[in-house]
């Protein structure tokens, strides 16, 4: 899965962006998007996603419900990301 910033509850602070190692994280017109093309939920470069760490707004960072991928989809896409 990748993650998906909730627009009714981003505060637009920018925490996530510099955190994101793939960096799928951008900011639109008035919040914080990720890019799930690019976003690995931090499988291969942490244990635990760092946006999700970072956001002063519970449950503000979520898994997108409409995007799944398995670990190992996750890891072969950070490992494309960063060959």
């Amino acid at each position: 899965m990748a993650m998906f910033i909730k627009e009714a509850d981003c505060i637009s602070c920018g925490a996530c962006e510099p955190e994101c190692p793939n960096e799928s994280i951008s900011q639109a017109e008035s919040v914080y998007v990720i890019d799930a093309e690019k976003c690995t939920e931090c499988v291969g470069a942490f244990d635990s996603a760092k946006c999700v760490e970072v956001c002063p707004v519970d449950e503000c960072v979520i898994s997108d419900p409409n995007v799944v991928e398995s670990r190992e989809q996750l890891e072969a896409k950070y490992a494309r990301q960063h060959a």
